[in-house]
């Protein structure tokens, strides 16, 4: 009886994340702040994969039917709104918060604010809980506040992440100022979208403006660097901002500037000599890839770049949470000489080559699908995209494998002390690690739904550039159209 609620699920559950973020700060006893701030954030979790599961079994009509406390306040206007595209990708969100707390150790729980998490947590699911306009603008410009704020309380220079977030900011602002004068006309709508463009490209850390997300993920606690990176908000801003209206020479420029990207960081990430910047690299790599599917902006590369997103946000979380659960038994590890960890954390071992291989697309793993889907779609598209972007996989593989020789073979290292991963870590990383094989092994239901996210795209992009409003897409094109990988 979700309609006679007063507020939906997904309203609720940025009130508990928002409410549990001041609860949490209040507390001055480390631990107790910890286990208020860990069951806040599954509750989060909780209520926002009941939004989705309400979306995936009554539809966004019956979503919709009640009117909630915070549409109201803006004339019966719902300013979030669940649909094909965000349903997925909502859980997601809170899942990467909820396994991040979880996976805090004791010597963390000082360095990382339960309460900063559960802030970025409300902003990430405000940020694709919204679907476009002025809201979603906003909620991407706070969205840059937070790293700031850590950056400052960490005393770590400032000064590259703020210069590239204020131009962020300013052409975000101009370009969908523009986008609102232009009023429909074609001419205006296709000069609006290059700083459209160039902002988007800028949060998603597109060369040359790459440098700010190496910085950050260098200077940043591990915990709070992948949540703000994670969730990949920037692609999300694009398929709602640029992609349904910017004209094709605008895409065209978007893969092109991705596709050298995806190539040039898997290159860096193989002869990085530090692990955080080697992950940093390497998630500029998947994330560019992404990038490069939207741009084809057929319904079957729009299907694996989703699937290749959410594999990669899930693959290079699992990863990034056991290369700091590395940094928490060993601190900072060099890629320079061979460590040889394995035989003091072999859980770590295996988790570490299971979601960095799942990442690439290894047989049997979900990214396996995505990679499948894209390289088809781009090979079809030119030749030589597809060589590219095939190589580019390839550099990614050789680089995690390299990584893996470095940290966890060599001489065997020797310790008085246990060092072994805990159960709360153990858990996070393996329930990761399932959901990439369990996506792998059983890809057609989840497909289904991405198909569905795509056909919204490909339909709101033909209706913008026919001039037509669009009511229903879920039918815009047949489920046949997505071959069966089962």
């Amino acid at each position: 009886m979700m309609w006679l609620l007063p507020v939906s699920l997904l309203e609720l559950a940025l009130a508990v994340a928002v409410g549990g973020a001041v609860i949490v700060a209040a507390l001055r006893n480390p631990l107790r702040a910890w286990q208020w701030g860990l069951a806040l954030t599954g509750a989060t979790l909780a209520l926002a994969l009941a939004s989705s599961c309400s979306y995936y079994l009554h539809g966004s009509a019956h979503l919709a039917a009640g009117e909630s406390i915070v549409s109201s306040l803006y004339g019966g206007w719902r300013w979030l709104h669940i649909d094909a595209l965000n349903a997925p990708l909502l859980p997601l969100v809170a899942l990467f918060h909820f396994l991040t707390a979880l996976a805090t150790g004791r010597t963390k729980i000082r360095r990382f604010s339960l309460a900063w998490s559960l802030v970025s947590d409300a902003l990430h699911l405000a940020i694709f809980g919204s679907t476009a306009g002025w809201p979603l603008v906003v909620l991407l410009i706070l969205g840059v506040l937070p790293p700031f704020i850590e950056l400052r309380n960490r005393s770590k220079p400032t000064r590259v992440y703020a210069l590239h977030m204020a131009l962020f900011v300013g052409l975000l602002l101009a370009g969908w100022s523009m986008m609102r004068i232009a009023d429909g006309n074609s001419q205006h709508i296709a000069w609006a979208s290059v700083p459209l463009l160039f902002a988007l490209l800028i949060r998603a850390g597109v060369v040359p403006v790459h440098c700010w997300l190496t910085d950050w993920i260098e200077h940043a606690s591990f915990g709070n660097g992948l949540l703000f990176v994670a969730p990949l908000a920037g692609v999300y801003a694009a398929l709602r901002l640029v992609l349904p209206v910017a004209p094709d020479w605008v895409l065209q420029w978007i893969g092109y500037l991705s596709l050298f990207t995806a190539f040039y960081a898997a290159g860096m990430a193989v002869v990085q000599r530090e692990t955080r910047r080697f992950f940093a690299y390497l998630f500029l790599s998947h994330a560019s890839l992404v990038l490069v599917g939207l741009e084809l902006h057929t319904v079957i590369s729009l299907t694996g770049a989703l699937a290749l997103w959410i594999s990669a946000s899930l693959s290079l979380t699992g990863f990034g949470l056991t290369l700091r659960a590395l940094e928490a038994r060993y601190d900072r590890l060099s890629l320079v000489k061979f460590h040889g960890l394995y035989h003091q954390s072999p859980m770590l071992a295996i988790c570490f080559l299971l979601t960095g291989l799942g990442s690439v697309g290894f047989p049997f793993t979900l990214g396996f699908v995505g990679a499948d889907l894209l390289v088809d779609e781009a090979v079809k598209a030119n030749l030589y995209i597809g060589l590219v972007v095939a190589l580019t996989a390839a550099l990614n593989g050789i680089a995690i494998v390299r990584a893996y020789f470095h940290l966890f073979t060599g001489a065997r290292h020797v310790s008085t002390v246990s060092l072994r991963v805990n159960a709360r870590e153990r858990f996070a990383v393996l329930l990761l690690a399932a959901l990439i094989l369990g996506g792998g092994m059983f890809p057609q239901p989840g497909l289904e739904a991405l198909h569905d996210a795509a056909c919204v795209i490909a339909a709101q992009r033909k209706s913008q550039s026919t001039g037509a409003g669009v009511k229903h897409v879920g039918a815009a094109c047949p489920i046949e159209m997505l071959p069966n990988v089962e």
